[in-house]
C-alpha cells in the first residue's frame, strides 16, 4: 500500500514547509500530495521537493471552502489504494479588526476554511489512516484566549485547539496521534493578508518557520497533544489557565492598538 502525506494550505508558509520537511525526514512517505488554490506556487513546491527527495509528489489545486472541491479529494482517496501515514491541515487564514468592520464575507469564510474544511479533510482521511499514522493541525497560540479586533480566528483556532484534545483522545489505542500545533506570530506571508498593520508587540515575537515545523514534527512523532514553540507561547498558555478572561480580553485589546 503506498504511504502518503497529505499538506493542505501547501503553497505558502507552514503548509509549505511542513511539505519540504516532509520530504526530507519521513523515510516511510512514498507520496506527498500538496493541496492548495495556486498552482503555480504548487508546480514550485514540487520543483523544490523533487531536487531534496525522491518522493512522488501529486499536485492538487483545491479550494478547500468548496464542498465540490472536498467531494473530489474524497473520490479520489476512493480511487487509490493508499494509506495515509500523515495529515497536516495548514489551510487557512485571519483577518483583523472588528467584527462589525470586516466584511461578512471575511468572517464567513475564515470560520469555513479554517474550521469546516479541517473537520472535512480529517473525517474524510481517518478511514485511511492506520498504525502509525499523525494528524497535525495547525492551531495557534490564539487559541488560548478570546482577542479583541482577531474575534473570529482566534475562535476558529479555539475549535481547532478543542477538537484536536478531543479527537486524540477519541482515537487513543488506534495509532493514529493527533497534535495541535499552537505557535505565536511567525515570520510568513499570514500578516500581510490579515488587513491591518500588526501591532509592534507581535512583531517582535515572530519565530522563524523553519524551528515550528520542526519542532512540530519532533513532538507529533512523539505522539504529544500539543505543539507550543518558544517560551513566550508556552507562558501565553499557562497564563491563560491561571488568568481570567476579562483581564485577558483587556491585556490583548491593548496589544492589539
Amino acid at each position: 500500500m503506498m504511504k502518503i502525506a497529505l499538506i493542505t494550505g501547501a503553497s505558502s508558509g507552514l503548509g509549505r514547509e511542513f511539505a519540504l520537511q516532509i520530504a526530507r525526514h519521513y523515510k516511510t512517505v512514498q507520496e506527498i500530495w500538496i493541496i492548495a488554490r495556486r498552482t503555480d506556487r504548487l508546480d514550485n513546491l514540487k520543483k523544490e521537493i523533487k531536487e531534496i527527495s525522491d518522493k512522488t509528489v501529486r499536485v492538487l489545486t483545491l479550494d478547500l471552502s468548496k464542498q465540490s472541491d472536498i467531494d473530489f479529494y474524497k473520490k479520489l482517496l476512493e480511487r487509490q489504494h493508499a494509506g495515509i501515514r500523515v495529515l497536516v491541515n495548514a489551510a487557512g487564514f485571519g483577518v483583523m479588526g472588528h467584527v462589525d468592520k470586516i466584511s461578512y464575507e471575511d468572517s464567513v469564510d475564515m470560520v469555513d476554511l479554517n474550521c469546516r474544511a479541517l473537520i472535512a479533510m480529517t473525517h474524510i482521511s481517518l478511514p485511511y489512516m492506520t498504525y502509525p499514522s499523525n494528524i497535525i493541525n495547525m492551531a495557534s497560540s490564539a487559541a488560548f484566549m478570546p482577542q479583541p479586533s482577531f474575534a473570529v480566528y482566534a475562535a476558529t483556532k479555539s475549535y481547532v485547539y478543542s477538537l484536536s484534545m478531543a479527537l486524540g483522545r477519541e482515537l487513543k489505542g488506534s495509532g493514529i496521534y493527533v497534535t495541535a500545533v499552537c505557535p505565536g506570530p511567525v515570520d510568513t506571508e499570514f500578516f500581510d493578508h490579515t488587513g491591518k498593520e500588526v501591532a509592534s508587540v507581535k512583531k517582535k515575537f515572530r519565530a522563524d518557520a523553519k524551528d515550528v515545523v520542526r519542532k512540530a514534527l519532533i513532538d507529533s512523532a512523539r505522539g504529544k497533544k500539543i505543539s507550543v514553540y518558544g517560551l513566550s507561547m508556552k507562558a501565553a498558555q499557562v497564563a491563560s489557565k491561571v488568568v481570567p478572561d476579562s483581564v485577558i480580553v483587556a491585556v490583548m485589546e491593548k496589544i492589539a492598538e
